[in-house]
């Protein structure tokens, strides 16, 4: 099931059901009388990257309650992300299917069980906009849910029935946003949490043995000679824009930076997922030379992904996974925001060289609109970050 049907979905059914449950929502937690805190249950369904930020998150979790046991709830797809970084143990994962309509409610009605055998106390919702999530927040039966709420904003209403309300700030990173929804369980202030919150590191490196990066070169050699080669700088690009192609800087400029590059004496990768190749095919063709590899595929999982980014000098990307997962490894980056701020969802380390262009349309994608870009399409925002200047970040962290 796409993007534009999990939105019309939400929009119609979602809307309906939050309105429904906020008028069985009568008792309130009284301020100043939160319950124990013995089963928490994170909520964050669809963005992989998204983990990568609540790193902070499950840190300060861990801090305040120690011998509190933690569970998390999320769509299938992200359950190998949640593994690599071992926030919970593979037992105490919730998975949703939303490929269509009947495993979504499948699953729903599997995971409502679930959550009321299991009996949690605690719910963090961490979503932006999603009706999905506060309503199983609901149907948890927890007397303590925590979630972003709109008070006197316009827009994002998701019911009347989270009792720890939490200020959605379009100006604060999403990671220290996280780390608010955790302060919020306890909070007696309105909005809650108003302290600031400190977000004091980015993710750890997640550990690749010397083993995996020497498999994944063998493969890599067997595959395509000419890149491992030579001595070459391997630079990988990502063209993709994954559920949101508006994020995707123009291909023409991929191909010109691919070939500037491999003048430069790089050779060059194009990753992706399968769907990704003719992206890389045409990148491919237009370079010409065996320098250049469509490496669409390539990589069956993540943590692949994360092995392969430790033979790499470079990974040039579009906002998306790859950049998120790349600052996990060693890996340099440069990635391209537009419809996205990276104020709000850049990597945080000091690896990452983030380039955009402020125009009074970007950023488009926002909680307030559901990520449902009012652009025409012409992404000009990408459009006028200049293949030239890419190409002297490139060689500034190659060669410097």
């Amino acid at each position: 099931m796409d993007i534009a049907a999990q939105r019309k979905i939400d929009r119609i059914f979602g809307s309906f059901l939050c309105r429904v449950f906020s008028l069985f929502h009568i008792k309130r937690t009284r301020p100043g009388k939160t319950p124990r805190v013995d089963k928490i249950l994170v909520i964050l369904l669809s963005e992989m990257g998204s983990w990568v930020h609540a790193h902070a998150m499950f840190e300060r979790i861990e801090r305040k309650y120690p011998q509190t046991s933690v569970s998390v709830l999320l769509f299938k797809k992200n359950r190998e992300i949640v593994n690599i970084l071992n926030y919970v143990p593979a037992s105490d994962i919730l998975a949703i299917d939303p490929s269509s309509i009947l495993t979504l409610l499948k699953d729903i009605l599997r995971v409502w069980s679930d959550m009321r055998r299991i009996r949690f106390d605690t719910v963090i919702d961490c979503e932006l906009f999603h009706r999905i999530s506060s309503i199983l927040s609901f149907l948890s039966g927890a007397a303590i849910r925590v979630g972003f709420h709109p008070h006197t904003q316009e827009g994002l209403y998701r019911g009347n029935f989270i009792n720890r309300p939490v200020l959605y700030n379009p100006y604060q990173h999403i990671s220290r946003q996280f780390v608010t929804l955790v302060e919020a369980i306890e909070s007696e202030t309105v909005p809650k949490a108003k302290r600031m919150v400190d977000v004091e590191a980015p993710p750890p490196k997640v550990t690749i043995s010397p083993s995996e990066i020497d498999a994944m070169r063998n493969r890599l050699q067997t595959f395509w000679s000419a890149g491992v080669a030579h001595g070459r700088k391997l630079v990988l690009i990502y063209p993709g824009g994954g559920i949101l192609p508006i994020r995707a800087w123009p291909l023409e400029s991929f191909c010109r930076l691919s070939a500037d590059l491999i003048q430069d004496g790089c050779c060059v990768g194009i990753i992706g997922l399968a769907e990704d190749k003719p992206l890389a095919e045409k990148i491919v063709s237009s370079c010409s030379t065996p320098f250049c590899a469509d490496l669409t595929g390539f990589t069956q999982s993540v943590r692949e992904l994360m092995v392969l980014f430790h033979l790499a000098a470079l990974l040039i990307t579009n906002d998306g996974g790859p950049g998120q997962f790349a600052a996990l490894t060693p890996v340099p980056v440069i990635i391209f925001f537009g419809p996205e701020t990276p104020a709000l969802y850049g990597p945080l380390n000091t690896r990452t060289v983030v380039m955009d262009v402020p125009l009074a349309c970007a950023p488009c994608l926002t909680a307030y609109n559901h990520r449902n870009s009012p652009c025409d399409g012409d992404n000009v925002c990408l459009k006028l970050i200049r293949v030239e200047e890419v190409l002297a970040k490139a060689r500034e962290v190659l060669y410097n």
